[in-house]
């Protein structure tokens, strides 16, 4: 993996991906104690990051194999980013889906014209599954991120920062990414280290389910022990990737985490003051900042917003607990 290969990727987006912007908010930085900017991926193609690397790898696949079709496995972001970018390609495309995802993100999959095939989360193992319908069928898998393609297209996301923190004022500070495998905060790290080597990724997840933490602080990869039981499905996986935890060993600094309660007051705080809509897998970043600045350092933090597809009872369910406390 290399910046010439995001910046390929970039190429490839450029039309397609959108621009996402990078907002802040006085109320917000009051919180935190210190500049928030929030880089609004939410408000990408398909309401997630996802779609660049989904759109990374479609877009390379030679017109054979496209043509065959494709297969991915996910919770739902990944699944939406590889279903559209397959569908504006004319490629036939399968999503293996876990059968407790979010049903707003298993049906908007479906809408994308995906055939969707749905597994046990916590008894399937979706590697073996996905390989076998692979291979059955003659479908290129694509995976969610440990697949250089993928990771070069996330790290476009890292490109936008860069540039965008200049535009800002900002030389130095931790950028904040919601984190699973890694595969966009190790293409995001490696964007800054190329363009803006002042700004330092720093991973998050939920608490319970913080293997890239705990893999960090190890110097080796550790995994979960748990495959289900956090309101974060967008970032729940079993181990960091085996070619995304070497980038982030070397380029990331501690890892983060939180707690749902956490991600969900995040969520209602994003909506109240930025009028951004995360899902709460989108939203441990901007937990980070807001409810553990001591853990972040830095008179400014980016906080990367990378979703925004919650299930619609959820998000009621949030601001009925959260909004005006």
């Amino acid at each position: 993996m290399n910046i010439e290969m995001i910046e390929a990727a970039a190429g490839r987006l450029a039309g397609e991906a959108v621009r996402t912007p990078l907002l802040s908010s006085p109320f917000l930085d009051e919180v935190a104690g210190r500049r928030v900017f929030v880089k609004a991926e939410c408000l990408q193609q398909t309401g997630s990051f996802k779609f660049r690397g989904g759109w990374s790898a479609v877009s390379a696949l030679p017109l054979d194999e496209r043509t065959q079709g494709v297969i991915a496995f996910s919770s739902g972001n990944h699944a939406q980013g590889v279903a559209l970018a397959a569908r504006r390609h004319g490629a036939p495309c399968v999503i293996l889906m876990p059968a407790d995802a979010p049903r707003v993100k298993i049906d908007n999959t479906r809408a994308l014209g995906a055939e969707v095939v749905l597994y046990d989360r916590a008894t399937g193992d979706r590697d073996a599954i996905g390989a076998a319908l692979a291979e059955a069928r003659g479908l290129t898998l694509i995976k969610p991120f440990d697949e250089p393609l993928v990771i070069a297209g996330q790290g476009t996301t890292g490109l936008e920062i860069a540039e965008q923190a200049a535009e800002a004022g900002i030389g130095a500070a931790d950028v904040l990414v919601p984190c699973g495998g890694g595969g966009l905060s190790s293409g995001i790290a490696l964007a800054l280290q190329a363009k803006a080597p002042g700004l330092r990724v720093r991973t998050v997840e939920p608490e319970g389910f913080d293997d890239v933490k705990r893999s960090l602080e190890a110097g080796e990869i550790l995994r979960n022990e748990r495959g289900s039981g956090s309101i974060c499905d967008a970032i729940l996986t079993p181990a960091p990737g085996q070619l995304t935890f070497p980038i982030l060993a070397r380029l990331a600094g501690p890892g983060l985490s939180v707690s749902d309660e956490e991600a969900l007051a995040a969520m209602v705080a994003a909506f109240s003051r930025l009028h951004i809509v995360l899902e709460p897998g989108g939203a441990v970043a901007l937990a980070v900042a807001l409810f553990r600045p001591d853990t972040v350092e830095g008179e400014a933090v980016i906080v990367v917003a990378s979703g925004g597809n919650v299930d619609p009872a959820a998000f009621r369910s949030a601001l009925g607990r959260f909004e005006g406390a």
